[in-house]
């Protein structure tokens, strides 16, 4: 138990609910118990935890010692919350009447990177994508703010952690060189001191919000930018907000979101000056770059890689897709290289022609055929589509995936003839006139249906950009 007890010293007033999901990030603890519970203790968890224990999960459960057949158990709780939120959102953007704020929570999602794999709990992951949500087109300066409150924010970059005598750099550094600056405009220093003034930031157990633990700040003098005082984690984004750098830096990406990979020097300092003048407001900078001669100009059009999420959510809205789960396009996404919520790392997905390998470029096609050509999912368990309407309980996790894949891509439904007739001409020069960003990179052949005719345009690679 001495294990136990060091690390609840560690995170001392956490509570039981967040303290066992930081455990659990940490690894196995060191008194786990050996040797395996067998087939009567592990039916006997399945029960107590679940409804029903299948003799395949039984057999599973039989292996692990009691401590790990414990933490399969909280574990896949957390991955189907997780699952569930990712479907979720994902649905929220095929559906939305507003997508300009879904596209820009998706951007902020990249700026502010929080992930699901790391911070394991489903309810700090949906708190957070709220906020990014609340804020996406309002004050950078008040989501800013916000982020550095944010529970999930202070898990991923731990800053339970952070306190008087024992500074953990690791928010500090992300929010000058990802968040605010940008590389190479603060110095280490400048990350220390910094640090110094977000202890004692942290969360409170029992409710998961964010607490300010007086006892672990430090309230001494500290020198960040040039500017020494008593500073506490606000006056540092104040200064940071205050800096040209910061606003330039966010013109510079919602740039490269909108316009083109290559932004224009001179235009995002004259937006970044109106930004600040604006005192931040996310709007006046989208307004300035959707405006600007830049993003209308000719040499702008088709610069930009579709991600995978805009890829999926694009072609199922753009068809009018009746889809009854999303759960299958999240599992797509993830196999196209953007698996949402869990960014691969603090930096984001890197994005542009990035988003294009010799395999995602195979795997976007495959997706595509399976919503134009209607193919079969090809999975184990597939067949039960058609002959089973049995819940998918007592299932192994990835079978019941792939029960769930294949029924919800059994009832997708796409109505190719109502969509054709809204064009004047439905001949496939006409559809790729309308659909693609610049003429199609192959000869499009005549096709006689339908659903044949949206297929073949979605198929040329230019389908592909934006």
């Amino acid at each position: 138990m001495a294990a136990v007890s060091s690390a609840t010293g560690r995170w001392h007033g956490l509570g039981p609910w967040l303290l066992i999901t930081l455990l659990l990030a940490a690894g196995a603890p060191a008194w786990a118990t050996t040797g395996p519970i067998g087939p009567e203790d592990a039916r006997h968890l399945l029960l107590r935890t679940g409804f029903a224990a299948s003799p395949r999960d039984v057999a599973e459960y039989a292996k692990l010692t009691r401590e790990q057949a414990v933490d399969r158990v909280l574990q896949r709780d957390h991955a189907q919350l997780g699952q569930d939120l990712k479907a979720w959102w994902l649905a929220e953007m095929i559906a939305t009447s507003a997508p300009i704020t879904e596209r820009m929570t998706l951007f902020w999602h990249n700026h502010f990177v929080a992930s699901l794999r790391k911070v394991r709990a489903p309810q700090l992951m949906y708190r957070y994508n709220a906020t990014l949500r609340q804020h996406a087109l309002g004050s950078f300066s008040e989501l800013l703010h916000a982020m550095a409150r944010d529970p999930a924010m202070i898990v991923y970059l731990d800053g339970v952690s952070n306190r008087k005598g024992q500074p953990n750099e690791n928010f500090a550094r992300e929010l000058m060189e990802l968040f605010t600056l940008g590389e190479g405009h603060y110095s280490e220093r400048d990350v220390k001191e910094a640090a110094r003034a977000f202890t004692g930031w942290s969360l409170d157990g029992e409710s998961g919000q964010f607490v300010f633990r007086k006892a672990q700040h430090d309230d001494g003098q500290k020198t960040v930018l040039g500017r020494t005082d008593d500073l506490d984690g606000d006056d540092v984004l104040e200064l940071l907000l205050e800096h040209p750098r910061t606003a330039e830096n966010v013109v510079a990406k919602l740039w490269r979101e909108l316009v083109s990979p290559d932004p224009d020097a001179g235009e995002v300092r004259r937006i970044a000056r109106r930004l600040r003048e604006a005192r931040y407001d996310i709007r006046v900078a989208v307004r300035l770059l959707l405006a600007s001669d830049a993003f209308w100009a000719n040499e702008n059009r088709a610069t930009l890689v579709k991600s995978p999420v805009e890829l999926i959510v694009g072609t199922l809205r753009q068809f009018g897709f009746r889809v009854p789960d999303a759960f299958p396009f999240v599992v797509f996404a993830r196999q196209l290289g953007q698996d949402l919520l869990a960014p691969p790392n603090v930096k984001g997905w890197p994005g542009g022609e990035a988003w294009i390998t010799a395999s995602t470029l195979l795997a976007r096609r495959q997706m595509l055929e399976r919503l134009f050509r209607g193919i079969e999912v090809r999975a184990p368990m597939a067949s039960m589509v058609a002959t089973s309407q049995e819940p998918m309980r007592g299932m192994a996790g990835h079978d019941a995936q792939r029960v769930r894949i294949a029924r919800a891509m059994a009832e997708l439904r796409v109505d190719a003839e109502r969509w054709l007739a809204q064009l004047e001409r439905r001949d496939e020069a006409s559809v790729a006139r309308f659909l693609l960003v610049a003429p199609p990179a192959h000869p499009l052949a005549s096709h006689a249906g339908a659903m044949e005719t949206l297929h073949a345009v979605t198929r040329d690679p230019v389908y592909q950009l934006k």
